[in-house]
């Protein structure tokens, strides 16, 4: 017994078949949808209520928003290099980069590079590590009453405001690049990238 939701017909297309398919993907449709589009039409009856890109049946109304579907779509061979190209850029998978693309995450629909951003950000920490680390020299010398020792650390102390300023404002930024638009940070409705 077939318990198919789908009403299947097969046929002899008798010569039509490439300009069918080459109509399809000139519409970026799947051949399916052109032909019930065409025998709806002929019929007089409603178009079908498939979506042209993405088919309603194949992306579930419910689950977890954090369960992940397949989705194939269709895309000219100029453009599957350009997404293939810009996920190696970002770093990412392309399933990631279509992603942050579509939640607007800007590193990525602006056109800057995501790795140079992480690398300033990493530069940075580390800068703020090496600070720290001074720091902890300086409170040791004091403690043990070196002040001669510790006059060399007298210039960090006196930029210390400053670069660590430059770091948060730096982290700021960076965060809000990789961020989708419209995330507030701490919101427990972000979307991962």
């Amino acid at each position: 017994m077939n318990t198919s939701s789908h009403d299947f017909v097969t046929v002899d297309m008798r010569g039509f078949k490439a300009e069918l398919v080459a109509r399809a993907q000139a519409q970026r449709v799947s051949v399916s949808l052109l032909v019930r589009s065409a025998v709806a039409g002929y019929l007089g009856a409603s178009e079908p209520h498939e979506a042209p890109q993405a088919p309603t049946s194949a992306i579930p109304d419910s689950g977890p928003a954090s369960s992940t579907v397949k989705l194939s779509i269709r895309l000219t061979l100029a453009e599957a290099h350009q997404l293939a190209a810009g996920a190696r850029a970002a770093g990412l998978s392309r399933g990631a980069y279509l992603a942050g693309l579509v939640a607007g995450v800007p590193v990525l629909s602006n056109g800057t590079g995501r790795a140079e951003h992480l690398a300033a950000l990493i530069a940075s920490s580390a800068e703020l590590s090496a600070l720290s680390r001074n720091l902890h020299q300086l409170t040791a010398l004091l403690r043990h009453g070196d002040v001669q020792a510790a006059q060399p650390y007298r210039d960090t102390l006196d930029t210390l405001a400053g670069e660590v300023r430059a770091h948060l404002m730096l982290a700021s930024r960076v965060l809000a690049e990789l961020q989708p638009r419209g995330h507030e940070p701490g919101s427990s409705d972000s979307s991962p990238t």
